[in-house]
């Protein structure tokens, strides 16, 4: 195999997607292959071109403002630095080490152009100032090379471009055509060419140097676009430390993650006008905060128990079951009375009347004349009944009125003084016997210096604002300050308060924003299972730069067909027969008819 240097140069190269595509690039004709060289790049963000440094071999990134001193002026509303000075083509040749590329990689700001922008802040002098980049770009290109022209020239930015921006780009293809180029402008889809997991719609310009290039530029082959899920789902879950810095989850205001909650997937922020809002309060809907896992929770019959702990109670878990025998099962009502003339359930081991129907509606009460003194109660001034073998209250006068429930020895449930004796101790000495209860004045606030409960902390409850102290290994909330005084659960957070939630939304999954790292793997600038780190420490520069990036699935697939076309071109060959199409119409038209056309 004979292998052929395939040299590459990035303007506006940013953090380095362009760069990482092109390098792994495999481009191969008959016995020829080719290696893919980057020979450099240059942009103004000094942390793009550290990342650029970082993302594939290749000469060194170069800082470089490219802006002209009008557009300097335009953009940033003031005159440059006194040391600041504008780039010239030998400037460029210098960033490319004095080598000559054999493909140029253009991928220039398109905020002004972009369909985030207003088409009247687009027509300002800033945004005029900063498409204005595109032609600047071009001119610095081909005067850099203007003694060795660039063989292929890759120029890309959002579609709009050809409608906001249509005058430069009508400057740039009379430009080119000077220099002996021939061009024709498409649109493309990044996903298609990468085979991402999104879709990605650009404006692509390509240029062929007429001389030295005349193979035909075939299309690259379009791919399925891939399901968000399959690169998300190779990657750990939002917020795992082995995800690294860029995979925590934004913190949002709250109100934003609610509306998230209530979008329907799929959809946006139209889905918020389904909702019955009044007075600025959903009317169908209540949030409240989850205290905990399974906080209340209701086990299904059918279901299997979570694991059974020492603390299992309501409020600690799903430690509750919907047993649907108390609606269809007469021994499950419990305090159940049955009817005299119905006949009873099952007699249980539990045949009690909290434990279902084990109570009867007894007609013969009244009806019966032999339990007349039934819990009659005698006067203590009157005289008893007969005395029977059954003398209870329930069989006959078996109960008195005795005046003297004031005295120490007979008051149920009395509490004895501390300074007074207790009544006669006898075997059924309880509070509800007689006065068998003490107002003991002991308490805690009344100990003293030297008494080991005093300094324990008992049911200590740390503010939280403190320190804790030491945790011990029997750390108890009744041996010590084991408790803290938690100010985030009385409420949920302010509408505009920045937090992290979890809201499970009304098709049962979390609505979330991406993390920095899953942007990052959509853009396939880092495979799912790796970490990446750009350099700073800020999510929000993190996400311009890779959001401005080239992918590097697509670039690869770009510079595997025009890779192929050198190789065409060196080795002799000006038509190859090829399944795929030619990179649209105008390009075929253009390399039909302009061979002989003069530069």
């Amino acid at each position: 195999m004979i292998e052929k240097d395939i040299r590459h140069f990035h303007f506006c190269c940013g953090l380095g997607g362009g760069k990482k595509g092109f390098n792994k690039a495999r481009p191969r004709v008959g016995n020829m292959v080719g290696k893919l060289r980057c020979i450099g790049g240059v942009d103004v963000d000094p942390a793009a071109i550290r990342d650029f440094d970082k993302m594939g071999d290749g000469r060194p990134g170069t800082i470089m403002d490219l802006f002209t001193r009008g557009q300097y002026t335009a953009f940033h509303s003031k005159q440059p630095p006194g040391e600041w000075q504008e780039i010239t083509p030998a400037d460029i040749r210098r960033a490319a080490g004095t080598e000559s590329p054999n493909i140029v990689f253009i991928s220039s700001p398109c905020k002004g152009a972009s369909g985030l922008l207003s088409e009247k802040l687009s027509q300002t002098a800033k945004y005029q100032a900063l498409n204005e980049l595109t032609l600047r770009c071009i001119w610095l290109m081909a005067e850099a090379w203007a003694d060795d022209p660039v063989e292929l020239i890759v120029f890309e930015n959002v579609p709009r471009l050809a409608t906001r921006g249509r005058h430069l780009l009508d400057q740039i293809n009379q430009l080119l055509h000077r220099y002996g180029y021939a061009v024709a402008e498409t649109t493309h889809d990044c996903g298609e060419l990468g085979g991402l997991a999104q879709s990605r719609k650009r404006f692509l310009l390509v240029a062929r140097h007429m001389e030295k290039v005349p193979p035909f530029l075939y299309e690259p082959e379009k791919k399925r676009l891939a399901a968000v899920g399959d690169v998300l789902g190779r990657m750990p879950m939002p917020g795992d430390l082995t995800g690294g810095p860029m995979h925590r989850i934004p913190r949002l205001q709250w109100k934003t993650w609610v509306r998230l909650a209530f979008v329907e997937a799929g959809s946006d922020w139209r889905s918020l006008n389904k909702l019955a809002v009044n007075n600025g309060h959903l009317s169908d809907y209540l949030i409240v905060p989850e205290y905990r896992s399974g906080y209340l929770g209701v086990q299904n019959w059918s279901d299997t128990s979570g694991t059974v702990c020492g603390k299992s109670n309501a409020t600690n878990g799903a430690f509750s079951i919907a047993d649907p025998r108390m609606v269809t099962t007469a021994e499950y009502s419990q305090y159940g009375v049955l009817p005299w003339t119905d006949s009873t359930g099952v007699i249980s081991a539990q045949s009690a009347p909290g434990g279902g129907k084990y109570s009867v509606a007894d007609p013969r009460m009244l009806e019966s004349s032999h339990h007349n003194n039934c819990f009659r109660v005698v006067a203590w001034n009157g005289h008893a009944g007969t005395v029977t073998s059954g003398h209870g209250p329930s069989s006959g006068g078996g109960c008195v009125a005795d005046p003297r429930r004031a005295g120490p020895s007979f008051g149920k449930y009395a509490v004895t003084k501390f300074d007074e004796p207790a009544g006669t101790v006898i075997a059924g000495s309880t509070t509800g016997q007689g006065a068998f209860a003490v107002a003991d004045p002991r308490t805690s606030m009344n100990r003293k210096s030297g008494d080991a409960y005093l300094t324990g902390g008992h049911y200590g409850v740390v503010p939280w604002d403190a320190a804790c102290g030491a945790v011990s290994a029997s750390a108890g909330l009744d041996n010590g300050r084991w408790s803290v005084a938690d100010p985030r659960i009385a409420t949920l957070p302010a509408m505009d308060e920045k937090t992290i939630a979890i809201i499970q939304s009304l098709d049962g999954t979390w609505h979330r924003p991406f993390t920095t790292l899953e942007l990052a793997a959509l853009q396939s600038l880092v495979d799912p299972e790796e970490m990446l780190v750009l350099d700073g420490l800020s999510d929000s520069a993190w996400r311009e730069r890779i959001g401005n990036a080239v992918p590097p699935a697509a670039a690869e697939a770009i510079a595997e067909v025009m890779g192929t076309t050198l190789l065409l071109a060196w080795s002799g060959e000006t038509f190859v027969l090829s399944a795929m199409p030619i990179w649209v119409q105008p390009v075929a038209v253009a390399l039909s008819v302009a061979q002989g056309e003069a530069a």
